[in-house]
Protein backbone atom coordinates (compact mmCIF):
# COMPACT_ATOMS: atom_id res chain seq x y z
CA UNK A 1 0.00 0.00 0.00
CA UNK A 2 1.14 3.51 -0.69
CA UNK A 3 2.01 5.36 2.31
CA UNK A 4 -0.90 7.49 3.70
CA UNK A 5 -1.12 10.79 1.19
CA UNK A 6 -3.07 12.60 3.05
CA UNK A 7 -0.63 12.36 5.53
CA UNK A 8 2.66 12.74 3.36
CA UNK A 9 0.69 16.12 2.53
CA UNK A 10 -0.18 17.57 5.82
CA UNK A 11 3.48 16.95 7.40
CA UNK A 12 4.69 18.68 3.99
CA UNK A 13 2.58 21.48 4.60
CA UNK A 14 3.58 22.40 8.16
CA UNK A 15 6.98 22.49 6.82
CA UNK A 16 6.81 23.86 3.71
CA UNK A 17 3.74 26.63 3.45
CA UNK A 18 4.38 27.61 0.11
CA UNK A 19 4.53 25.84 -2.86
CA UNK A 20 2.24 23.00 -5.05
CA UNK A 21 3.06 19.58 -3.47
CA UNK A 22 3.81 16.52 -5.64
CA UNK A 23 4.14 12.98 -4.28
CA UNK A 24 5.57 10.16 -6.32
CA UNK A 25 6.31 6.70 -5.14
CA UNK A 26 7.87 3.52 -5.43
CA UNK A 27 7.18 -0.14 -4.84
CA UNK A 28 9.15 -3.34 -3.40
CA UNK A 29 9.76 -6.12 -5.12
CA UNK A 30 9.66 -9.74 -4.29
CA UNK A 31 11.80 -12.53 -6.62
CA UNK A 32 9.75 -15.40 -7.09
CA UNK A 33 12.38 -17.55 -8.77
CA UNK A 34 15.97 -16.57 -10.51
CA UNK A 35 18.57 -15.35 -7.59
CA UNK A 36 21.90 -14.23 -8.52
CA UNK A 37 21.50 -14.73 -12.12
CA UNK A 38 20.30 -11.31 -13.41
CA UNK A 39 24.38 -10.13 -13.31
CA UNK A 40 25.23 -13.42 -14.97
CA UNK A 41 22.77 -12.41 -17.91
CA UNK A 42 20.15 -14.81 -16.95
CA UNK A 43 16.81 -14.88 -16.59
CA UNK A 44 14.47 -13.68 -13.55
CA UNK A 45 10.80 -13.55 -12.68
CA UNK A 46 10.22 -10.58 -9.78
CA UNK A 47 7.41 -8.77 -9.37
CA UNK A 48 6.70 -5.33 -7.65
CA UNK A 49 4.60 -5.15 -4.43
CA UNK A 50 2.26 -2.83 -2.27
CA UNK A 51 4.88 -2.32 0.10
CA UNK A 52 5.86 1.27 -1.20
CA UNK A 53 8.37 4.07 -0.43
CA UNK A 54 6.61 7.50 -1.54
CA UNK A 55 7.82 11.19 -1.18
CA UNK A 56 6.59 14.12 -0.91
CA UNK A 57 7.92 17.62 -2.12
CA UNK A 58 8.04 20.94 -3.39
CA UNK A 59 10.38 22.18 -5.83
CA UNK A 60 12.69 24.99 -4.92
CA UNK A 61 14.96 26.93 -6.99
CA UNK A 62 18.10 27.04 -4.48
CA UNK A 63 19.58 23.54 -5.79
CA UNK A 64 19.35 22.06 -2.61
CA UNK A 65 18.06 18.20 -1.35
CA UNK A 66 16.21 17.95 2.05
CA UNK A 67 14.31 15.19 3.08
CA UNK A 68 12.86 14.23 6.19
CA UNK A 69 12.55 10.86 7.32
CA UNK A 70 8.62 10.82 8.89
CA UNK A 71 9.50 7.29 10.75
CA UNK A 72 12.63 8.70 12.59
CA UNK A 73 12.55 12.72 12.27
CA UNK A 74 15.53 12.75 10.86
CA UNK A 75 16.34 14.97 8.29
CA UNK A 76 19.10 15.01 5.86
CA UNK A 77 20.35 16.80 2.50
CA UNK A 78 22.72 17.94 -0.33
CA UNK A 79 23.58 20.16 -2.75
CA UNK A 80 22.86 19.48 -6.17
CA UNK A 81 26.13 21.31 -7.72
CA UNK A 82 28.29 19.40 -5.59
CA UNK A 83 26.82 15.88 -4.55
CA UNK A 84 28.89 14.59 -1.66
CA UNK A 85 30.46 10.71 -1.47
CA UNK A 86 28.87 8.00 0.29
CA UNK A 87 28.62 8.05 3.80
CA UNK A 88 26.80 5.11 4.78
CA UNK A 89 23.28 6.78 5.79
CA UNK A 90 19.81 6.18 4.04
CA UNK A 91 20.36 9.82 1.70
CA UNK A 92 23.27 8.33 -0.04
CA UNK A 93 20.83 6.17 -2.22
CA UNK A 94 18.89 10.40 -2.94
CA UNK A 95 22.45 11.90 -3.70
CA UNK A 96 23.42 8.74 -5.73
CA UNK A 97 20.40 9.34 -7.91
CA UNK A 98 21.44 12.58 -8.26
CA UNK A 99 24.63 12.26 -9.12
CA UNK A 100 23.75 9.40 -11.84
CA UNK A 101 20.98 11.34 -13.69
CA UNK A 102 23.17 14.25 -13.72
CA UNK A 103 25.84 12.11 -15.44
CA UNK A 104 23.34 11.09 -17.13
CA UNK A 105 22.31 14.53 -18.79
CA UNK A 106 18.92 14.64 -17.15
CA UNK A 107 18.03 18.29 -15.54
CA UNK A 108 17.43 18.39 -11.85
CA UNK A 109 15.62 19.99 -9.62
CA UNK A 110 15.63 21.52 -6.46
CA UNK A 111 13.34 20.62 -3.90
CA UNK A 112 12.03 19.95 0.07
CA UNK A 113 9.99 16.98 1.43
CA UNK A 114 9.38 14.17 3.79
CA UNK A 115 9.87 10.74 2.95
CA UNK A 116 7.28 7.69 4.15
CA UNK A 117 7.30 4.38 4.00
CA UNK A 118 5.64 0.93 4.20
CA UNK A 119 8.03 -1.32 2.78
CA UNK A 120 10.45 -2.92 5.32
CA UNK A 121 14.32 -1.59 5.02
CA UNK A 122 17.13 -4.27 4.43
CA UNK A 123 14.72 -6.98 4.26
CA UNK A 124 16.02 -7.95 0.67
CA UNK A 125 11.99 -6.89 -0.53
CA UNK A 126 14.55 -3.74 -2.83
CA UNK A 127 14.18 -0.46 -0.47
CA UNK A 128 17.57 0.59 -1.95
CA UNK A 129 15.98 0.35 -5.80
CA UNK A 130 12.46 1.86 -4.04
CA UNK A 131 14.15 4.77 -2.89
CA UNK A 132 16.61 5.57 -5.34
CA UNK A 133 13.40 5.58 -8.59
CA UNK A 134 11.25 7.31 -6.22
CA UNK A 135 14.34 9.77 -5.75
CA UNK A 136 14.35 9.92 -9.54
CA UNK A 137 10.56 10.86 -9.79
CA UNK A 138 11.28 13.74 -7.71
CA UNK A 139 14.62 15.02 -8.77
CA UNK A 140 13.26 15.62 -12.00
CA UNK A 141 10.05 16.49 -13.98
CA UNK A 142 10.56 13.98 -17.03
CA UNK A 143 12.46 11.23 -15.67
CA UNK A 144 13.38 9.24 -18.30
CA UNK A 145 11.67 5.85 -20.17
CA UNK A 146 11.53 3.14 -17.97
CA UNK A 147 14.75 1.09 -19.13
CA UNK A 148 17.23 3.85 -19.18
CA UNK A 149 15.76 4.89 -15.65
CA UNK A 150 16.59 1.24 -14.73
CA UNK A 151 19.98 1.43 -15.82
CA UNK A 152 20.65 5.03 -14.16
CA UNK A 153 19.23 3.79 -10.70
CA UNK A 154 21.67 0.20 -11.12
CA UNK A 155 24.80 3.04 -11.62
CA UNK A 156 24.10 4.10 -7.79
CA UNK A 157 24.50 0.55 -6.89
CA UNK A 158 27.60 -0.41 -9.28
CA UNK A 159 29.59 2.89 -9.42
CA UNK A 160 27.87 5.20 -6.14
CA UNK A 161 27.78 2.79 -3.27
CA UNK A 162 30.08 -0.05 -5.11
CA UNK A 163 27.36 -3.12 -4.80
CA UNK A 164 27.74 -4.69 -7.99
CA UNK A 165 24.34 -6.03 -8.62
CA UNK A 166 22.43 -6.43 -11.24
CA UNK A 167 19.19 -5.20 -13.05
CA UNK A 168 16.55 -7.29 -11.90
CA UNK A 169 15.60 -4.60 -8.54
CA UNK A 170 15.46 -1.57 -10.88
CA UNK A 171 13.55 -3.31 -13.84
CA UNK A 172 11.18 -5.22 -11.65
CA UNK A 173 10.34 -1.19 -10.20
CA UNK A 174 10.12 0.19 -13.08
CA UNK A 175 8.48 -2.01 -15.56
CA UNK A 176 5.92 -3.63 -13.06
CA UNK A 177 2.00 -4.24 -14.13
CA UNK A 178 -0.67 -5.39 -11.41
CA UNK A 179 -1.29 -8.56 -11.08
CA UNK A 180 1.54 -10.28 -12.92
CA UNK A 181 5.07 -10.97 -12.67
CA UNK A 182 7.91 -10.16 -15.09
CA UNK A 183 9.75 -12.83 -16.96
CA UNK A 184 13.08 -10.65 -17.73
CA UNK A 185 15.88 -11.64 -19.99
CA UNK A 186 18.44 -9.62 -18.20
CA UNK A 187 21.35 -9.69 -21.26
CA UNK A 188 18.88 -8.98 -24.36
CA UNK A 189 16.33 -6.98 -21.77
CA UNK A 190 13.09 -8.37 -23.02
CA UNK A 191 10.47 -8.95 -20.87
CA UNK A 192 6.73 -10.25 -20.62
CA UNK A 193 4.18 -10.57 -17.80
CA UNK A 194 3.69 -13.58 -16.42
CA UNK A 195 -0.24 -14.26 -14.65
CA UNK A 196 -0.42 -15.26 -11.34
CA UNK A 197 -3.10 -17.62 -9.63
CA UNK A 198 -3.91 -14.56 -6.96
CA UNK A 199 -7.58 -16.01 -7.22
CA UNK A 200 -7.01 -18.73 -5.13
CA UNK A 201 -3.41 -18.55 -3.71
CA UNK A 202 -1.70 -15.01 -2.25
CA UNK A 203 2.12 -14.10 -2.07
CA UNK A 204 3.04 -14.01 1.55
CA UNK A 205 6.23 -12.83 2.76
CA UNK A 206 8.15 -14.07 5.96
CA UNK A 207 10.64 -12.02 7.35
CA UNK A 208 13.67 -13.72 9.07
CA UNK A 209 14.31 -9.98 11.01
CA UNK A 210 17.77 -10.42 10.39
CA UNK A 211 18.37 -7.52 8.12
CA UNK A 212 21.30 -7.90 5.60
CA UNK A 213 23.75 -4.87 3.88
CA UNK A 214 24.87 -5.94 0.47
CA UNK A 215 27.87 -3.68 0.77
CA UNK A 216 28.57 -5.42 3.92
CA UNK A 217 27.68 -8.84 2.34
CA UNK A 218 29.71 -11.10 0.38
CA UNK A 219 27.46 -10.13 -2.56
CA UNK A 220 30.67 -8.81 -4.47
CA UNK A 221 32.48 -12.15 -3.70
CA UNK A 222 30.21 -14.10 -5.10
CA UNK A 223 29.97 -12.26 -8.59
CA UNK A 224 33.14 -12.08 -8.98
CA UNK A 225 33.41 -16.04 -8.09
CA UNK A 226 30.87 -16.43 -11.36
CA UNK A 227 33.31 -13.79 -13.37
CA UNK A 228 36.59 -16.09 -13.10
CA UNK A 229 34.46 -19.07 -14.66
CA UNK A 230 32.87 -16.94 -17.45
CA UNK A 231 36.76 -15.75 -17.67
CA UNK A 232 37.53 -18.80 -17.60
CA UNK A 233 35.67 -20.02 -20.70
CA UNK A 234 35.91 -16.90 -22.22
CA UNK A 235 32.58 -15.87 -21.95
CA UNK A 236 31.03 -12.89 -21.60
CA UNK A 237 29.03 -13.81 -18.38
CA UNK A 238 27.90 -17.52 -17.82
CA UNK A 239 24.55 -16.85 -20.04
CA UNK A 240 26.89 -18.25 -22.80
CA UNK A 241 28.15 -21.48 -20.71
CA UNK A 242 26.80 -24.98 -20.74
CA UNK A 243 27.19 -27.95 -18.30
CA UNK A 244 29.54 -29.27 -20.86
CA UNK A 245 31.79 -26.41 -20.65
CA UNK A 246 31.79 -26.02 -16.80
CA UNK A 247 32.55 -30.15 -16.95
CA UNK A 248 35.93 -29.23 -19.13
CA UNK A 249 37.05 -27.13 -16.58
CA UNK A 250 36.98 -29.33 -13.31
CA UNK A 251 40.36 -30.07 -11.77
CA UNK A 252 41.22 -26.28 -13.63
CA UNK A 253 40.08 -24.31 -11.68
CA UNK A 254 38.43 -23.28 -8.19
CA UNK A 255 36.11 -25.94 -7.32
CA UNK A 256 34.23 -23.22 -4.89
CA UNK A 257 33.05 -21.36 -8.28
CA UNK A 258 32.47 -24.28 -10.32
CA UNK A 259 29.97 -25.04 -7.89
CA UNK A 260 28.52 -21.12 -7.95
CA UNK A 261 28.40 -21.24 -11.89
CA UNK A 262 26.29 -24.86 -11.67
CA UNK A 263 23.56 -22.58 -9.67
CA UNK A 264 23.26 -20.44 -12.07
CA UNK A 265 22.77 -22.31 -15.05
CA UNK A 266 20.04 -24.60 -13.32
CA UNK A 267 18.60 -21.42 -11.83
CA UNK A 268 17.58 -19.86 -15.12
CA UNK A 269 16.39 -23.41 -16.02
CA UNK A 270 14.25 -23.12 -13.21
CA UNK A 271 12.73 -19.70 -14.08
CA UNK A 272 11.72 -20.55 -17.79
CA UNK A 273 9.82 -23.92 -15.80
CA UNK A 274 8.42 -21.79 -13.28
CA UNK A 275 7.36 -18.94 -15.72
CA UNK A 276 5.51 -21.78 -17.88
CA UNK A 277 4.32 -23.92 -15.01
CA UNK A 278 2.86 -20.90 -13.57
CA UNK A 279 1.17 -19.90 -17.09
CA UNK A 280 -0.51 -23.62 -17.23
CA UNK A 281 -1.59 -23.81 -14.06
CA UNK A 282 1.24 -26.09 -12.81
CA UNK A 283 1.27 -25.70 -8.62
CA UNK A 284 3.08 -28.71 -7.74
CA UNK A 285 5.54 -27.88 -10.51
CA UNK A 286 6.11 -24.51 -9.22
CA UNK A 287 6.18 -25.93 -5.69
CA UNK A 288 9.59 -28.46 -6.78
CA UNK A 289 11.13 -25.61 -8.68
CA UNK A 290 11.37 -23.64 -5.66
CA UNK A 291 12.36 -25.94 -3.58
CA UNK A 292 14.89 -26.75 -6.22
CA UNK A 293 16.57 -22.88 -6.13
CA UNK A 294 16.36 -23.01 -2.08
CA UNK A 295 18.49 -26.37 -1.78
CA UNK A 296 20.65 -25.09 -4.96
CA UNK A 297 21.05 -21.74 -2.83
CA UNK A 298 21.99 -23.33 0.10
CA UNK A 299 24.02 -25.99 -0.87
CA UNK A 300 25.70 -24.53 -3.86
CA UNK A 301 25.72 -20.74 -3.87
CA UNK A 302 25.35 -20.90 -0.21
CA UNK A 303 23.42 -17.09 0.18
CA UNK A 304 21.02 -18.77 2.36
CA UNK A 305 21.39 -18.69 5.76
CA UNK A 306 20.04 -21.17 9.14
CA UNK A 307 17.23 -18.39 9.76
CA UNK A 308 16.16 -18.07 6.16
CA UNK A 309 16.15 -22.76 6.06
CA UNK A 310 14.49 -22.73 9.10
CA UNK A 311 11.49 -20.64 7.49
CA UNK A 312 11.12 -22.44 4.36
CA UNK A 313 11.27 -26.01 6.34
CA UNK A 314 8.29 -24.46 8.61
CA UNK A 315 6.49 -23.18 6.04
CA UNK A 316 7.15 -26.36 3.65
CA UNK A 317 5.09 -28.49 6.46
CA UNK A 318 1.72 -26.11 6.57
CA UNK A 319 -1.12 -27.21 5.11
CA UNK A 320 -1.92 -25.07 1.83
CA UNK A 321 1.53 -23.84 1.39
CA UNK A 322 2.20 -24.96 -2.20
CA UNK A 323 6.18 -22.77 -2.60
CA UNK A 324 8.26 -21.64 -0.33
CA UNK A 325 11.23 -20.36 -0.81
CA UNK A 326 14.34 -17.20 -0.34
CA UNK A 327 13.85 -14.46 -2.07
CA UNK A 328 16.46 -11.77 -2.96
CA UNK A 329 20.40 -12.05 -2.79
CA UNK A 330 20.09 -13.52 0.94
CA UNK A 331 22.30 -13.33 3.64
CA UNK A 332 19.23 -12.58 5.63
CA UNK A 333 15.82 -11.00 4.72
CA UNK A 334 12.48 -13.03 3.63
CA UNK A 335 11.63 -15.49 2.24
CA UNK A 336 8.62 -15.78 -0.47
CA UNK A 337 5.59 -18.46 -0.29
CA UNK A 338 2.78 -19.19 -2.45
CA UNK A 339 -0.49 -19.84 0.22
CA UNK A 340 -3.76 -20.77 -0.20
CA UNK A 341 -5.91 -17.36 0.25
CA UNK A 342 -7.82 -19.48 3.32
CA UNK A 343 -4.93 -20.76 4.71
CA UNK A 344 -2.71 -17.36 5.37
CA UNK A 345 -3.91 -16.73 9.06
CA UNK A 346 -2.98 -20.44 10.22
CA UNK A 347 0.10 -19.94 8.20
CA UNK A 348 1.25 -16.53 9.81
CA UNK A 349 0.53 -18.19 13.18
CA UNK A 350 2.36 -21.29 12.84
CA UNK A 351 5.42 -19.43 10.95
CA UNK A 352 5.63 -16.79 14.40
CA UNK A 353 5.52 -19.19 16.76
CA UNK A 354 7.52 -22.05 15.37
CA UNK A 355 10.11 -19.67 13.90
CA UNK A 356 10.74 -17.83 17.62
CA UNK A 357 10.67 -21.41 18.88
CA UNK A 358 13.89 -22.80 16.73
CA UNK A 359 15.60 -19.71 16.46
CA UNK A 360 14.45 -17.21 19.94
CA UNK A 361 13.90 -14.55 16.80
CA UNK A 362 10.46 -12.71 16.03
CA UNK A 363 9.59 -13.46 12.69
CA UNK A 364 6.73 -11.54 10.85
CA UNK A 365 4.48 -12.79 7.53
CA UNK A 366 2.60 -10.67 5.50
CA UNK A 367 0.76 -10.81 2.34
CA UNK A 368 1.89 -8.41 -0.45
CA UNK A 369 -0.24 -8.22 -3.69
CA UNK A 370 1.48 -7.19 -7.22
CA UNK A 371 1.69 -3.94 -7.59
CA UNK A 372 1.89 -1.18 -10.62
CA UNK A 373 5.29 0.28 -11.57
CA UNK A 374 7.10 4.03 -9.95
CA UNK A 375 5.39 6.92 -10.62
CA UNK A 376 2.99 9.90 -9.30
CA UNK A 377 0.36 9.58 -6.71
CA UNK A 378 -2.48 11.65 -8.00
CA UNK A 379 -4.21 13.65 -5.52
CA UNK A 380 -7.06 11.46 -4.53
CA UNK A 381 -7.92 9.54 -1.59
CA UNK A 382 -6.58 6.36 -1.70
CA UNK A 383 -3.60 7.31 -3.81
CA UNK A 384 -4.30 6.79 -7.25
CA UNK A 385 -0.96 6.22 -9.12
CA UNK A 386 0.09 6.80 -12.34
CA UNK A 387 2.36 3.87 -13.63
CA UNK A 388 6.02 4.80 -15.33
CA UNK A 389 6.14 4.25 -18.89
Amino acid sequence: MTPDAQRLREELRAREPDGAIEIVRAPGRVNLIGEHTDYNGGWVLPCAIDLEIAIAFVETDDRRVELTRLDSGERSGFDLDAVPPARGEWIDHVAGTAWSLASSGVELRGLRGVIGATLPISAGLSSSAALEIAAAWALCAAPPPPLELARIAQRVENDYLGVRSGLMDQLAVTLARRDSALLIDCRSLDWRPVPLPLDRYAIVVCDTGVPRRLEDSRYNERRAECEAVAGALELESLREATTEMLAALRGRIDPLALRRADHVLAENERVLECAAALEHGDLAAVGRLFAASQASLRDLFEVSSPELDALVEIASGCPGVVAARMTGAGFGGCTVNLVARGARSAFAATIVAEYEARTGLIGHAFTVEPADAAGRVEDHPGGLTEPAG
